[in-house]
C-alpha cells in the first residue's frame, strides 16, 4: 500500500474537543473506548455535514472503488455505507468484478477524480493480483485522498488524543513495520513529538526495548505476542491486531484477540485499547471525518490542523500541495 502524508487526511487527527480519560473510568476499566470514542466522532461529523450543506449547499461525498467479492471487503464497504447514511455522506461506489481489468479500475478512478460530488477516494485493498496497486492508488487525486495516513494510523493516535494521552517527550515503540500500519502511525507518533522506536523481526531483546516504552502500539498480526511481563507499569498500550483463535465455546468456534495478552497487559498499563472494540470501530469514523476535512478544503473552509510538527504553517503547505499566501 501507498503511503502519501496527504495534509487534509492527516488533519482529521486535529480540532475536536478533547474526551477525558473519565471516559475509561466509567467503563470500570482502563479501556481505550474506541466504540464511544467513534460515536462520539460520528455524532461531530453529522453536525459538521448538517453545517455544510445549509451554509454551502453540498453534501460529502465518498467514492470507493471496491473489485471482487471477498467478504471482508464486502462488509466494510457494507458498514462504511452505514455509517455514512448514519452522518449524512452521500456513498459512490464502483463495484467491479475480479476479472476487471487494470485499465477498467483505473477509469473507475478517473471518473470520481472527475466528480464534483465526490471529494474523498477509497480504494478498496487488496486487489486481484493481476492489478498494480501502486498504480491505482497514485491515480487517485491526492485532493481526494481519503486514505492519507490511512484511516487505521489515524485513529490510533486520535484516540490517544481524545483520552488525554500527552505524547509529547514520551518514548513510543511501534512493533511492526509494515506501510500499512507501522511506518505510517511511527510517523504520526514523531509528529507529536513522541521518540520513536519501530521494532520488527530483526529487532533483538524486543521485550527489553518495550520494557521502556511509555505507549506501545502493536501491530504484528500475531496473537498475543506482547507479554504483560514486557510492560513498564503505567503505559499506555495500543492494540492494531485482529487475529483469530480457535475457541469451541464460541458460536463460530473462534474468537478475535489482539497482538497483546490483553487480560494480563489490563492490570499493567494504565489505559489500553481492547480487541475487538478499541482502534476497529475508529477506522470508519477516521475515514468519513478526512472525507468531511476533503470536502471543507474543496469549498476553501478552514479545516483541523495536522498534529505536532505537521501543523506548522510551512509544513501544512509543502503537504497540501496548496500555493502559499502571500508573495
Amino acid at each position: 500500500m501507498r503511503w502519501r502524508p496527504t495534509v487534509i487526511a492527516a488533519a482529521a487527527l486535529g480540532g475536536r474537543a478533547l474526551l477525558t480519560a473519565a471516559m475509561a473510568a466509567v467503563q470500570g476499566v482502563n479501556i481505550l473506548d474506541g466504540a464511544a470514542t467513534a460515536k462520539a466522532i460520528r455524532a461531530e461529523l453529522g453536525r459538521d455535514v448538517d453545517a455544510l450543506r445549509a451554509a454551502r449547499g453540498v453534501t460529502p461525498g465518498l467514492g470507493v472503488v471496491l473489485v471482487g467479492e471477498r467478504r471482508d471487503s464486502q462488509t466494510y464497504v457494507r458498514m462504511k455505507q452505514k455509517v455514512a447514511a448514519e452522518i449524512g455522506v452521500h456513498c459512490v461506489d464502483a463495484l467491479l468484478p475480479d476479472t476487471a481489468s487494470e485499465a477498467e479500475i483505473l477509469a473507475a478512478v478517473e471518473a470520481m477524480n472527475a466528480d464534483p460530488d465526490v471529494h474523498g477516494i477509497l480504494v478498496q485493498l487488496p486487489l486481484p493480483a493481476h492489478v498494480d496497486e501502486g498504480r491505482v492508488l497514485g491515480a487517485i487525486d491526492f485532493r481526494k485522498d481519503a486514505d492519507g495516513f490511512s484511516e487505521t494510523n489515524a485513529g490510533c493516535v486520535e484516540l490517544l488524543r481524545r483520552h488525554g494521552v500527552a505524547l509529547a517527550g514520551k518514548r513510543a515503540v511501534v512493533l511492526g513495520r509494515s506501510n500499512i500500519v507501522g511506518m505510517p502511525v511511527a510517523a504520526l507518533l514523531q509528529a507529536c513529538d513522541a521518540t520513536v522506536t519501530v521494532c520488527h523481526s530483526a529487532t533483538p531483546d524486543v521485550a527489553a526495548i518495550v520494557r521502556d516504552a511509555d505507549v506501545v502500539v502493536a501491530a504484528v498480526g500475531r496473537a498475543r505476542y506482547v507479554e504483560a511481563s514486557w510492560l513498564k507499569p503505567g503505559c499506555v498500550v495500543v492494540d492494531v491486531g485482529i487475529n483469530a483463535v480457535d475457541d469451541p465455546e464460541a458460536k463460530r468456534g473462534y474468537r478475535l484477540v489482539g497482538d497483546v495478552d490483553f487480560e494480563a497487559a489490563k492490570d499493567v498499563a494504565s489505559l489500553i485499547t481492547p480487541v475487538p472494540g478499541g482502534v476497529g470501530p475508529m477506522t470508519i469514523a477516521m475515514l468519513m471525518s478526512n472525507v468531511v476535512n476533503l470536502t471543507k478544503a474543496s469549498l476553501g473552509v478552514e479545516t483541523a490542523p495536522l498534529p505536532g510538527r505537521l501543523g506548522d504553517a510551512e509544513t501544512t503547505t509543502r503537504l497540501s500541495g496548496l500555493p502559499k499566501e502571500g508573495p
